[in-house]
């Protein structure tokens, strides 16, 4: 009995080893490598993978993710001769578990290598400026060489980022240094532009205002002459309204009087009398002279011989 059960005992440990050999787990995104007797067999994907117990043999997991690795800081001398340190990272996926794991011996060894061959070669035909203006020109190239080098390798490079460059400290120094002048420099020159602008903006300034102000003046001076030419020919047509209206009236008056002479019927005693009186009143005027019109000297005779005949007549 004792027996029997040792014998149950003993079965059940080797079934269990067998379900263990046989029966593989792959995680998603992996895969598992199976050779059989030594050789390869077949790839295991993501699930439940049944194997021959004693006959299958994993040979390698290989994740399918996309991963990182870091290469080795490494010094480089530039084409001008100073020694830097590049750091590096590189993103790759295995696209063929296969190759990656039957035709090289350790993939990242081969990617770090490959790395640090091509950035030196790259660099070293660069002088020390380039290599920090020309980042990304460095990570094309490098990106370009690794991925056609690993393709055989069933791996593909994403990407290839240089995270740091670091030069010597007095190199460093002297950068710092060089820097410092180039933003002094840049300063001045954009404090001498800025006054430049300044100056040549307020001397615009002043000609534009005395532009204005000279035009501005003229168009007082237009505006004060015709203002008075406006105020002379107002004044002028002022003068000759009223001379006009002095007229009308005189000439209004002198109607009157006419009509009022005519409508009295004067003889021409009364006129010659009249015409004396006239006569008379000129006479006594500020003028030192009185021209007496050719007419009025036949007035003046007649009524001087009116005047010796009436005095006659009085002295009989």
């Amino acid at each position: 009995m004792v027996g029997f059960i040792l014998f149950l005992i003993i079965v059940v440990i080797f079934i269990l080893v067998v379900a263990a050999a046989s029966i593989k787990v792959v995680k998603q995104a992996e895969v598992k490598i199976i050779e059989r007797f030594g050789k390869y067999s077949f790839t295991a994907e993501a699930g439940l993978n049944i194997l021959l117990p004693f006959v299958d043999k994993v040979r390698a997991v290989v994740s399918l993710k996309q991963q990182t690795m870091d290469v080795t800081p490494q010094s480089v001398i530039t084409k001008d001769n100073v020694t830097i340190t590049i750091d590096t990272v590189v993103f790759y996926q295995i696209m063929d578990p296969v190759k990656a794991v039957y035709e090289i011996e350790s993939l990242q060894k081969g990617i770090a290598y490959i790395a640090i061959t091509t950035i030196r070669d790259i660099v070293g035909k660069m002088d020390l400026d380039s290599t920090f203006s020309s980042r990304d020109a460095i990570n094309t190239q490098l990106r370009d060489v690794l991925d056609e080098a690993t393709d055989k390798w069933g791996c593909k490079v994403d990407r290839v980022e240089i995270k740091d460059i670091k030069p010597p400290v007095d190199i460093r120094d002297a950068m710092e240094k060089q820097m410092n002048a180039e933003r002094n420099k840049r300063a001045i020159i954009l404090e001498a532009e800025g006054k430049r602008q300044a100056d040549i903006t307020l001397a615009e300034g002043n000609k534009q205002s005395t532009i204005l102000n000279a035009e501005a003046e003229r168009e007082s001076s237009i505006r004060r002459a015709q203002g008075v030419r406006e105020s002379k020919i107002l004044e002028a047509e002022g003068n000759a309204e009223a001379i006009k209206k002095v007229a009308e009236a005189k000439a209004e008056e002198i109607k009157m009087v006419y009509g009022a002479i005519m409508s009295s019927k004067p003889d021409d005693k009364l006129v010659a009398i009249k015409s004396l009186e006239s006569l008379e009143k000129v006479a006594n005027g500020s003028a030192n002279k009185v021209f007496i019109p050719f007419d009025a000297t036949k007035t003046l005779g007649s009524i001087a011989a009116m005047s010796e005949a009436a005095d006659k007549k009085s002295s009989k």
